[in-house]
């Protein structure tokens, strides 16, 4: 995936508990990981897991509204709203 957002969005979870297709996931930059084509994503658990990279798309944004999404979103996981 080529200019990754922080923000993606499932399109396959075959095997994995904590994906819903077609939900917006934070993902988390592993340069390693992401070599081996695997993301850290921020997944409905609340933690951050390897998935595989084909299990979702980028979801470019504006910037000031990545930004906006990003705070909210840290803001739910202080309060443990996941």
């Amino acid at each position: 995936m080529s200019q990754l957002s922080h923000l993606v969005i499932c399109v396959g979870n075959e095997g994995a508990e904590d994906l819903q297709i077609l939900r917006v996931y934070r993902r988390v930059p592993d340069p390693a990981a992401e070599s081996k084509g695997f993301l850290r994503v921020i997944d409905d658990s609340g933690e951050d897991y390897l998935y595989p990279e084909s299990a979702f798309k980028s979801l470019p944004l504006p910037r000031p509204l990545e930004q906006q999404l990003e705070t909210l979103a840290e803001q739910r996981s202080r309060i443990g709203i996941a």
